[in-house]
């Protein structure tokens, strides 16, 4: 190999070592996004996006039903006083529940192998945002009540379901064996202490 060649490929190694990691995009248009960045709820795969700014904004308008396929997730984070959600029927006491346009409302409970689902009651539902009415508020499809009664928690939350989707997706990455093993329940603690009200 000639001094030449050896030259090149020692600075292609080099400049592939200091290149930066990839960062994410935008799911839309592909445009480069900052780690603290919006997503959109895509109705038709029940999937949260990653959004630029310019997509946000482009589907800002479409959270009141519009039609589109989109949904932009909001920011809202909202702590609530103790909601009983016994009646509810969800037999476990991590869990989200999201309102759904067509009325109806789903439970989900992270678990190792992802999100465990449960169909809620609509009367159930509507008796216990008679209670709290804060849950008649909630976007349909883009925001849940959170809670969490396990171990001696008492949390109770509104949040956008991209915060639900990083709690599934934590319980998932550090969960061990059967029960769960000795780091997803400090996890799951340190993720209800890094919540934050925002409006």
């Amino acid at each position: 190999m000639s001094a030449q060649g050896a030259l090149a490929r020692l600075i292609r190694s080099s400049a592939a070592r200091s290149a930066p990691a990839a960062r994410e995009v935008c799911e839309l248009c592909a445009a480069p996004v900052p780690e603290e960045h919006r997503h959109l709820y895509d109705l038709s795969e029940h999937q949260v996006r990653c959004a630029c700014e310019a997509c946000a904004v482009l589907f800002a308008g479409d959270g009141a039903g519009g039609g589109g396929t989109f949904r932009l997730v909001p920011r809202r984070r909202m702590r609530l006083g103790r909601v009983d959600t016994a009646p509810l029927g969800v037999p476990v006491g991590l869990a989200f529940f999201v309102p759904h346009a067509d009325g109806t409302v789903t439970a989900q409970g992270p678990s190792p192998a992802g999100a465990m689902r449960w169909e809620v009651d609509a009367r159930a539902w509507r008796r216990a945002a008679g209670q709290c009415p804060e849950l008649a508020l909630l976007q349909p499809e883009v925001e849940a009540l959170l809670v969490n009664t396990v171990r001696g928690m008492d949390h109770h939350w509104i949040l956008p379901v991209d915060d639900c989707f990083r709690l599934v997706a934590l319980v998932r990455r550090e969960w061990r064996g059967l029960s769960g093993g000795g780091r997803v329940w400090p996890a799951v603690e340190e993720f209800f202490a890094g919540l934050t009200e925002r409006g």
